[in-house]
């Protein structure tokens, strides 16, 4: 499961957490399914922003997803920043919640790369066994070049996998929905550093 600290965790100790956790399998089942149905039993989110328009804020957003800016959050990170956007990368993902750091992992899984009527760029990954969750989740930026909207998408389900998360639940979901509005914020900060941040759409189900 995933590592719980009072301190938050040290490179060499996130370092020995994934190549320990890059020998294993996904803790669940349907893996790939944001891209196509998202099996049952799973609580499904979506949260979805306008960043603006025209190429150039869709390739400022896409450098910006390389480089995991939407989990430059302060309470989330993700380590290692320079993990490359390929099939089989394993990340950690670090949370602060209740007075403790929770490390996490996750391997993604596969990327969208696409160019046409709608240009498409982003990757999903899935947790690993040392994630206190269960599911995965998909990053998403899209160009509509009919309209010339940029928007960026999370779309994720999940489901608890640690007595402490299941004993938890609803901080959990104040806090998942909290990370999408967050990373949402952090994506339309990478690419309009002034402008007000306009409304975030979040659903569930």
């Amino acid at each position: 499961m995933g590592m719980l600290s009072l301190r938050k965790p040290s490179i060499e100790s996130i370092r020995r957490f994934l190549t320990e956790q890059a020998t294993k399998d996904f803790s669940y089942s349907a893996v790939g399914a944001t891209a196509t149905t998202p099996p049952a039993g799973y609580v499904v989110d979506r949260t979805r922003i306008r960043l603006g328009a025209g190429e150039s804020v869709f390739h400022a957003a896409k450098a910006a997803l390389q480089r995991w800016e939407q989990f430059r959050l302060g309470w989330v990170e993700a380590w290692s920043p320079d993990t490359p956007i390929k099939s089989g990368e394993v990340v950690a993902v670090m949370g602060w919640a209740v007075g403790l750091w929770w490390l996490n992992s996750c391997r993604i899984i596969y990327v969208v790369d696409e160019s046409g009527p709608i240009c498409r760029f982003g990757f999903a990954y899935g947790t690993l066994p040392g994630h206190v969750e269960s599911g995965e989740e998909r990053f998403l930026i899209e160009w509509d070049r009919d309209n010339d909207d940029v928007w960026n998408d999370i779309f994720a389900f999940s489901r608890p996998n640690h007595i402490l998360t299941r004993l938890g639940y609803p901080l959990v979901r104040r806090n998942q929905k909290r990370f999408g509005r967050d990373s949402a914020a952090a994506m339309f900060r990478a690419v309009n550093e002034t402008l007000p941040i306009p409304d975030i759409c979040q659903s569930t189900g």
